[in-house]
């Protein structure tokens, strides 16, 4: 049976925090221990430019991204894990596929339209001001970072589903032009996956600057937790756990048993210090020995290196040839 190959990227322009752990982090890592799989993880450092041109953060968000993703355990040796900018043949296949995408297509990209909108609502003429054509080209780079390794299946949010979708037709268009090629992603949505709430009560982002990230000291680790927003139910009185985000993000790392008692302890009337107090110890204790781990490989950049460099070769002996296979069919390099 051949193998299926599922594709992952992560964009470095931020450090994890606990709802990049609970909805994607956990999971993926727990799909890629399948060995029925091939599984890619990329540091997607080529997107980042699009919103961020400070080299700093991006090198930071880099190392902080890679040591996170292995102090919790992924493991390099069964899966292909590497950093975008790495790997040259995935910005060449980007111009080759821009060279086969059709512009209206690019136009009707959802971050794209956003941005001409948000202009002409703020009264700007011009709807394409200050827009760059990384922007415009992103589902093009996306599509080169899915199609360079033939993924089958691509774990993305319902946001995304679209940049799936122009990757198949990029793709399509290529294979109709120069024969069969590449294969058609697939956007995989997993609906159970965990959503955490924020410091606020909204969905936790960095964009609402209201995430805990997720390797604090513990120190920091409470004092986050302690900001969650709560109702003025004092102790004794019932509180509503359909309602409330501590109750949302325990239940993110609590056993089924453990949920059903702090239902129980809602309904009694828990004091939201102690239920913020319940939070804390539970999140600390799954969180510790990967955030030793963690601070260790923050302190061996050598280390880290090695790791990606290995990725990185690993994916170019599928890249390498299978970019000079697109050469040829496209006339190069043959005289």
């Amino acid at each position: 049976m051949t193998k299926q190959t599922v594709l992952t990227g992560i964009t470095t322009t931020g450090i994890p925090h606990l709802g990049n752990y609970a909805g994607a982090i956990k999971p993926a890592i727990e799909a890629s221990k399948n060995t029925d799989v091939n599984s890619f993880f990329f540091l997607a450092d080529y997107h980042a430019l699009i919103k961020c041109q400070d080299p700093k953060r991006i090198a930071e968000s880099s190392k902080a991204i890679a040591a996170t993703w292995l102090a919790l355990g992924l493991d390099t040796d069964n899966v292909t894990f590497y950093r975008q900018s790495d790997i040259p043949e995935i910005p060449q296949l980007s111009w080759v596929l821009t060279c086969n995408a059709a512009k209206g297509l690019m136009n009707r990209a959802h971050a794209y339209k956003a941005a001409v909108q948000d202009n002409l609502d703020g009264g700007e003429q011009d709807g394409d001001k200050g827009i760059n054509m990384g922007l415009f080209s992103y589902p093009i780079l996306m599509a080169a970072d899915m199609l360079m390794f033939n993924a089958n299946q691509v774990p993305v949010g319902k946001d995304q589903i679209q940049h799936i979708e122009m990757a198949r037709d990029i793709a399509g268009r290529f294979n109709h032009h120069f024969g069969d090629t590449f294969a058609l992603p697939q956007a995989v949505i997993d609906d159970s996956s965990m959503i955490l709430p924020g410091l606020d009560g909204r969905k936790m982002s960095k964009s609402y600057d209201n995430t805990i990230p997720l390797f604090e000291t513990e120190k920091k680790l409470k004092k986050a937790i302690n900001k969650i927003v709560t109702n003025s139910l004092e102790p004794g009185e019932p509180k509503d756990f359909n309602d409330s985000a501590v109750f949302d993000i325990y239940s993110a790392f609590a056993s089924e048993s453990d949920i059903e008692s702090m239902k129980q302890k809602f309904v009694e009337g828990i004091g939201w210090g102690n239920a913020k107090k319940e939070l804390f110890e539970l999140i600390n204790e799954e969180l510790s020995g990967p955030r030793e781990e963690y601070n260790r490989l923050m302190q061996d950049s050598a280390y880290l290196e090695s790791v990606l460099q290995k990725g990185a070769e690993k994916a170019r002996a599928v890249s390498g040839p299978f970019m000079s296979d697109i050469r040829k069919k496209l006339g190069m390099g043959i005289l």
